[in-house]
């Protein structure tokens, strides 16, 4: 296989440790955003919060990731992929550092919220960078018929980091302290920022085939930010997210409080939720590179989220107060969140390599950047609008919303096949044939 956009002086495999420094970064920060909450019982005791001023700080790492992912993704697109990785994972490591020094309770000082909330807010603002320049980075060293499966590949850093800080950060902050935790939150960015600076560069344009020219010409020239059709790829992204961060925010209180399961099969099911997320993330890169039917496995993607997730919406509707006196209804409701869960996870790195191709190579850090100020707003949205549902119908309403959310996405995320989709089929297309 041939790779035009790559420069001679680095060997063909070198692409593969660009996409290793890219989940390295994707993984660190997924550590901090997603392990931090699972501290937060022990948060609210070492800063003595309740749990309106807990949720509120917790909920501000992730408006930071949100407001700050356009700037970084345009940023991206000017300075390229190298600079602000090096940049954003550097700044983060000292921001975490600070807040290791001024910001963690121990027995003699409880820093006041304003050091903890700001201390997040700022992780998160400087932290959304790693998101887009990694994905540009996978755009611009990979050729068209591997960029699904690269990309997807660097979506399972993100439940990868999370299940690590899942596992990690209770215990390290239980038995050594919250500057403990902020500190190895600072060696993980670090880390990933020394891999960066060895491993991402800008690879030189070589010259163009007859595939690249189409491709390039395909590609709106107005930018991102002003194409409807990335506009609706975006909101897609967003809105598909809903039903996604409903089963990882409130998954383990819906098995607990209404289908009465134990902690042991609450962390089963969250733990096969994560790696079968990975799993079919990998996979479906993978298979959508050879079939080259990315619209079609987002189309199947969202409608068999809205058929199970109808689906729980109904069995919990049957069940009522019934659960806990029938173990085969438990049993069920845990099996279909579950697999809910996966296949509502399974779509990212498709997803964000149709609307990296839709945008360009080129504009694919704004592209992303914009997907994922969508993502983040959705994040921040979706654990206090649930409770909310759930005081009007409980939790059938939930799932409800949940099916709604992937049936609005549906048309969003499948657009009619673009020029650029077209001819990024020809490249993949032509980039097979000459591999064989």
């Amino acid at each position: 296989m041939t790779h035009p956009t790559r420069s001679s002086s680095f060997p063909p495999r070198h692409r593969w440790k660009v996409l290793a420094a890219g989940v390295a970064a994707n993984a660190a920060f997924s550590v901090a955003f997603s392990g931090i909450p699972m501290t937060a019982v022990l948060m609210r005791t070492g800063y003595q919060l309740d749990n309106a001023t807990l949720g509120l700080v917790l909920g501000l790492m992730g408006l930071g990731i949100a407001v700050s992912e356009l700037p970084w993704g345009l940023l991206t697109d000017r300075w390229g992929d190298r600079p602000v990785l090096l940049c954003g994972l550097g700044s983060t490591a000292l921001a975490l550092v600070a807040m290791a020094l001024w910001a963690a309770p121990d027995a003699q000082h409880i820093p006041g919220l304003g050091w903890l909330g700001g201390g997040l807010l700022l992780v998160g603002l400087l932290g959304g960078s790693v998101n887009g320049a990694s994905g540009r980075a996978v755009m611009t060293w990979f050729d068209a018929g591997e960029r699904g499966l690269a990309m997807s590949i660097r979506q399972t850093a993100v439940p990868l980091g999370g299940g690590v800080g899942a596992l990690a950060l209770p215990f390290v902050a239980l038995h050594f302290g919250f500057a403990a935790l902020y500190g190895l939150l600072a060696v993980l960015c670090a880390l990933s920022a020394a891999m960066s600076w060895a491993w991402v560069h800008e690879p030189p344009v070589a010259p163009r085939t007859k595939a690249d020219a189409a491709q390039a010409l395909a590609v709106p020239k107005t930018g991102p930010l002003r194409d409807a059709r990335v506009w609706r790829i975006v909101a897609g992204i967003g809105i598909l997210c809903a039903p996604q961060f409903a089963v990882l925010s409130f998954g383990t209180v819906f098995l607990h409080d209404f289908a009465h399961a134990g902690l042991a099969t609450i962390t089963a099911t969250m733990v096969f939720v994560q790696i079968g997320a990975m799993a079919m993330r990998v996979w479906s890169g993978r298979w959508t590179d050879r079939r080259r039917n990315r619209p079609a496995y987002l189309r199947a993607c969202s409608a068999l989220s809205v058929l199970l997730f109808a689906g729980l919406a109904l069995l919990a509707m049957a069940a009522g107060t019934h659960v806990a006196g029938s173990p085969m209804l438990r049993i069920a409701l845990v099996v279909l969140l579950g697999v809910s869960g996966v296949c509502v996870s399974a779509w990212h790195g498709v997803a964000y390599t149709e609307l990296a191709t839709l945008a360009g190579a080129a504009r694919a850090g704004t592209a992303l950047g914009m997907a994922n100020t969508s993502v983040f707003l959705v994040c921040f949205v979706t654990p206090f609008s649930i409770p909310h549902l759930l005081a009007l119908q409980g939790w059938p309403l939930v799932w409800l919303a949940a099916s709604a959310c992937a049936l609005v996405a549906m048309p969003l995320l499948v657009p009619r096949p673009s020029a650029a989709t077209v001819a990024d089929q020809k490249v993949a297309k032509t980039a097979l044939s000459r591999s064989t």
